[in-house]
């Protein structure tokens, strides 16, 4: 008999989790939580404190709300912007930028290469120059960049020389060839010349390098791709006016609710509701840089017949509602409470090669909800 009630027992409360099945279940659901980032392993997070490019903050500003919402889907060229910083580290003008972060699924669109102009070194005397010719090339043999052989000329404009600042030239042809084969990867030269290819006072004008400059005037390489990753077709968009609020902590649900707590929220109206994801909580705010978290929302309530039209329903809906309401078919149930309008999220982290990388996620947030 004692044995018969304690098996009631068991089966009416079931045991708690052992920690390795808590443990077990966090790491899968991890997984899947990357595998929806596109990633499958968590980036490690640098060995020492790095400042992101100013750039990229700028452009991560500029892309999304403070929450990683996208301000605007149209902004961004593709869904990916990779920056790499030179390799080189020499005083040189030769540069040399590692790619091996970059999916074979990316497609590249655009590269720049960025360059920091110092300001002049004063140089007397009548005829001094205002402008110089910057010419940018791809070295093609490592040996002899300084042949026509050896290098392929990719940008050149004239640059003032009374003034300081980024210079920004598109060298998309040259990172194409080094996606396609890495061994073709010889990097960069970069010549100063005078007006009609004259000869110039090296001091007239320079660029920082990575050795003697600070670290936020390193010549950086800059990537625009798109892996091919799209959400559904729902629409996406920016949020329009203000960023939503983000919850300091995801709401725990309150255990052991009575029948009819539970049952009046069912009856709730479909409506959107918080829902928190905080990067600090899940342990990845050590490779993320922006944002901390945010608000995913999700949708909950009822779409009771008749569905007014604050409950955004579809045709199908209203009619799935009325053949539910009046038992014309066996089976039918109520129309559901879902998303029907997402916005995409935007990403700023350090990669497994601590080089920053800003990426559009589609289909992260519920905007709206209805009755569907």
């Amino acid at each position: 008999m004692l044995r018969v009630a304690l098996l009631l027992l068991a089966l009416a409360k079931p045991a708690c989790p052992s920690p390795a099945a808590v443990a077990s279940r966090r790491a899968e659901a991890l997984k899947k939580l990357l595998e929806v980032f596109g990633m499958e392993d968590p980036p490690a997070p640098p060995a020492h404190f790095k400042q992101p490019p100013q750039y990229m903050v700028d452009l991560f500003n500029t892309v999304a709300n403070a929450d990683g919402v996208t301000k605007n889907p149209d902004i961004l060229e593709g869904n990916t912007v990779r920056s790499f910083l030179d390799r080189t580290h020499s005083e040189e003008m030769r540069f040399l930028f590692v790619l091996s972060s970059v999916a074979k699924n990316e497609k590249v669109l655009t590269a720049e290469l960025h360059l920091f102009r110092l300001w002049p070194r004063v140089t007397g005397g009548p005829k001094r120059q205002h402008f110089c010719q910057v010419s940018v090339y791809q070295v093609l043999e490592k040996d002899n960049p300084d042949t026509p052989e050896g290098k392929k000329l990719l940008a050149a404009r004239l640059v003032s020389l009374q003034t300081s600042g980024w210079e920004v030239f598109a060298i998309t042809p040259a990172v194409r060839d080094w996606t396609e084969n890495e061994s073709s990867n010889q990097g960069l030269l970069v010549t100063v010349q005078g007006l009609g290819g004259s000869p110039l006072d090296p001091p007239a004008v320079q660029f920082a390098s990575g050795r003697d400059h600070h670290e936020s005037k390193r010549p950086m390489l800059v990537l625009f791709t798109d892996d091919g990753r799209r959400g559904a077709s729902l629409p996406t968009g920016g949020f329009p006016g203000e960023s939503p609020i983000l919850p300091a902590k995801m709401p725990v649900p309150k255990l052991g609710r009575s029948r009819s707590a539970r049952s009046l929220e069912r009856l709730q109206p479909c409506q959107r509701h918080p829902l928190s994801v905080d990067f600090e909580e899940i342990g990845w705010s050590g490779w993320i840089i922006s944002p901390r978290g945010y608000n995913a929302f999700h949708c909950k309530g009822s779409c009771p017949f008749p569905l007014g039209e604050n409950m955004r329903p579809t045709n199908h809906a209203t009619v799935q509602s009325i053949i539910n309401a009046l038992k014309l078919s066996e089976g039918v149930s109520s129309p559901c409470c879902v998303p029907d309008k997402l916005y995409s999220i935007n990403l700023l982290y350090f990669d497994d090669d601590e080089n920053v990388v800003l990426k559009q996620y589609d289909d992260m947030v519920a905007g709206s909800c209805g009755c569907h």
